[in-house]
């Protein structure tokens, strides 16, 4: 089984992404018991001492919280959770902004097609 990986960037980053856009998106939901670090290290094909330090780091960020004995789960702090999805939308916009620039696009004629766009997925 496993997950499927980038091979530009570290796995325990986009393992962190993972868990932290199902937490924004509400798959995950505050309070949750996440699954053991071996258990998710064998759902996602990594190394254990991998998984660990994804969950490790995702403490430090104070987005989940281990209780003795009983795991980890996803900090019920909603005002936390307000602001992970605040960080990853303004980590998303820099790269967008640095991707368009590269490109030699202005902000302004992205947002201009950006204005013209929205709304036709919908």
């Amino acid at each position: 089984m496993g997950m499927d990986f980038l091979p530009d960037k570290p796995i325990y980053q986009q393992l962190i992404e993972r868990i932290t856009g199902d937490i924004i998106r509400g798959t995950v939901q505050p309070g949750e018991k996440l699954p053991s670090v071996r258990e998710y290290a064998m759902e996602a094909g990594v190394n254990a001492n991998t998984m660990q330090r994804v969950y490790k780091e995702l403490e430090q960020m104070k987005i989940t919280e281990t209780k003795r004995g009983q795991g980890s789960f996803v900090t019920s702090d909603i005002e936390r959770i307000h602001e992970l999805r605040d960080e990853m939308k303004e980590q998303l916009v820099q790269s967008f902004i640095q991707n368009i620039e590269a490109l030699g696009f202005s902000t302004s004629e992205m947002m201009d097609y950006l204005q013209k766009r929205g709304g036709q997925d919908d």
